[in-house]
């Protein structure tokens, strides 16, 4: 009772309540809010504060950023999605708020335009050497099947273009990748798609900054043929998965296109199934299925494995079973 009291304390502020209304819409930083707000960043700095610490809204750093947004679940948002249904829609201050943060989002929308537009020529190079990407996402739809009520990670998610294909069936999806200027390209994706229960994090694919069996759906799209170690980011992605949860890869069987490394920075010129499948079994996967997408020059494969549920990893002890007849 006592926690229940004390967020309904800090909530019970009209900055606060502010805040919280614009913090539902997406992820904002301080900078961002001061603007939309309108008030001083030590003012701002100390609702946030108080919100974070009565679990109302959470904060994560990316580079020298930090962003504030309202939780997905729990006990927090257990408690601001009722309180933000309480508030008029057309209440004078909060119509003000809106506007403002329309702004902030169309800003983004411009600064990730702007990035897409002058690195647009590389993908579409790449692009050009395979199938149509459209193919290629309803492979990946059809491999992953129904995400209803389920909880997904898309690995160096990029422009997250499949953290939206698949956002829209999950309970919850996010997105993590190391590059501040691709996060900002997805923000800008997912808040014009509306995708409020997908979010981007900032995040080492060796080390995400998850607890185990978090997620029910992890996903490498086109990422394994950057990194460095392959096996040790396949062992990561195993490692947050959900008993029974399913992992997917997606990229290239092996190919000579020896430009791809020198001008694109891909460490690895595609892998053997063998490979991929050694490092699911070293992982304690089971390994499911491989779909081959041919073209030209490139193939895209799309390998799927799924960890065993519970009771599958816990063998029965014969003589126990016995003793006990």
């Amino acid at each position: 009772m006592e926690q229940v009291l004390a967020r309904l304390r800090a909530a019970a502020e009209a900055t606060r309540l502010r805040l919280l209304a614009i913090c539902a819409e997406c992820e904002l930083t301080v900078s961002e809010i001061t603007q939309i707000i309108g008030q001083s960043q030590p003012r701002v700095s100390r609702h946030l504060k108080l919100l974070c610490e009565a679990g109302l809204l959470v904060r994560f750093r990316e580079g020298t950023w930090v962003f504030y947004r309202t939780p997905h679940s729990g006990p927090g948002a257990d408690l601001v999605q009722p309180v933000l249904a309480l508030l008029p829609a057309d209440d004078e201050i909060l119509s003000l708020d809106r506007a403002r943060l329309d702004q902030v989002k169309a800003q983004r929308e411009k600064i990730a335009t702007e990035y897409f537009r002058a690195n647009a020529e590389d993908w579409d190079q790449i692009r050009s050497l395979h199938i149509d990407e459209a193919v290629v996402e309803q492979a990946l739809l059809d491999a992953v099947g129904d995400l209803s009520g389920g909880r997904i990670l898309d690995i160096g998610t990029g422009t997250g273009r499949i953290l939206e294909l698949l956002g829209r069936n999950a309970e919850e999806g996010v997105g993590v990748d190391m590059s501040r200027e691709m996060l900002a390209v997805a923000r800008a994706r997912l808040q014009r798609a509306d995708l409020s229960n997908c979010l981007v994090r900032q995040a080492d694919m060796y080390q995400l900054p998850y607890p185990g069996g978090m997620f029910d759906v992890v996903t490498l799209h086109q990422v394994l043929h950057f990194a460095e170690k392959p096996d040790a980011a396949i062992a990561e992605a195993a490692r947050v998965l959900a008993p029974g949860g399913r992992l997917v890869v997606v990229d290239f069987a092996p190919h000579d296109r020896e430009e791809l490394r020198e001008e694109h920075a891909h460490r690895r010129l595609g892998f053997e199934d063998s490979s991929i499948s050694t490092w699911f079994r070293a992982c304690e996967l089971v390994f499911d299925n491989v779909i081959n997408l041919p073209g030209k020059p490139l193939t895209v494969r799309i390998w799927t494995a799924h960890a065993a549920t519970q009771a599958a990893t816990q063998t029965p002890d014969k003589n126990t079973d016995r003793a006990a007849e």
